[in-house]
């Protein structure tokens, strides 16, 4: 067999041919970590936690590690051990995510005025 038709295996089980680079694993957008954020809702209001204003920060590692701070609507919150579950979970579906940190953070308190605009029409406060 040839030099050239020589290969090694490469990234995620797929063959490249020798020489070649392997694929890169996909760069984690903020983007594509928002839009799963907005799949989680809080099962007491009927608007996701990212419109709700409980998403504090989205840091996204190089390496693919996700770190979320978000807050609960208060600390009594029924929903406060299945939220940050949720939020795990659904960060984790992102192509490129290698791990997912979140942090419930009580500071600074939310208020209603971290809501967006659509979260306010949804909830008729305005």
């Amino acid at each position: 067999m040839s030099d050239e038709a020589a290969t090694t295996p490469a990234v995620h089980g797929t063959w490249t041919p020798e020489g070649e680079t392997p694929p890169a694993t996909p760069k984690v957008s903020e983007d594509a970590v928002i839009t799963m954020l907005k799949t989680v809702f809080d099962p007491e209001i009927p608007v996701d936690i990212y419109e709700l204003g409980l998403i504090y920060a989205v840091e996204i590692e190089d390496d693919g590690k996700v770190k979320v701070e978000m807050t609960l609507t208060t600390p009594s919150c029924p929903s406060a051990q299945e939220l940050p579950s949720q939020v795990e979970e659904s960060i984790r579906m992102v192509p490129g995510v290698t791990d997912v940190d979140v942090e419930v953070v009580w500071d600074p308190p939310w208020d209603q005025g971290r809501m967006s605009e659509d979260a306010r029409l949804a909830l008729n406060m305005y």
